[in-house]
């Protein structure tokens, strides 16, 4: 009974957390703590911060690690195929609809019009990434003046291996950390 429970209710988290895994949060924590007191306040914490250090989505490695907890091994796949299950669902549903329907021409103006935005999302994270690169915060400051020169300088030669090489851009984030790890110890 409490593979289904923790099916129900990390399903019932992946089908309405929209937003990531931090939007993910407070549906977990009323599943777990609040709704089921299967986990006491102090526990779900501390899963939440061991969910945040591993790598993967923060939803899905704290489903499997809320189920190792209650119920062990089978209890971890329970809760993750709960949240992992309504997104395949809908991607799978919207893959047919596309594919049944992508000769439309309001399929593909509608497609037409995301493009850009998509760019713009993707551009504007870059931006981000690349001033708190520079300057140590996510919004470009006043005065331009405290820039990090050993991150400007690994950006400029990245981008020119990039540009003038083609070489592949793995290789390139690879050396760029390398030379990164290398200059901030030396520097």
């Amino acid at each position: 009974m409490i593979y289904l429970e923790l099916f129900w209710s990390f399903f019932q988290i992946g089908l309405f957390s929209i937003g990531g895994g931090y939007a993910a949060m407070p549906l977990i924590q009323h599943q777990v703590v609040d709704l089921h007191p299967w986990l006491t306040m102090a526990q779900f914490a501390d899963i939440m911060t061991i969910a945040e250090m591993t790598p993967g989505p923060i939803a899905i490695n704290s489903a499997t690690f809320v189920g190792i907890q209650l119920a062990g091994i089978p209890g971890a796949l329970a809760a993750t195929a709960g949240c992992v299950l309504p997104s395949c669902v809908i991607v799978m549903t919207l893959a047919y609809v596309y594919y049944r329907f992508r000769g439309l021409t309001m399929v593909q103006g509608v497609l037409a019009g995301l493009r850009p935005a998509v760019v713009a999302m993707i551009a504007s994270a870059g931006i981000s990434l690349l001033i708190l690169s520079l300057y140590g915060q996510r919004t470009l400051p006043d005065d331009l003046s405290g820039i990090n020169y050993i991150s400007a300088g690994i950006f400029c030669a990245g981008l020119l291996i990039l540009r003038k090489w083609k070489l592949n851009p793995v290789y390139v984030m690879a050396g760029a950390g390398v030379a990164g790890v290398v200059l901030y110890s030396i520097f």
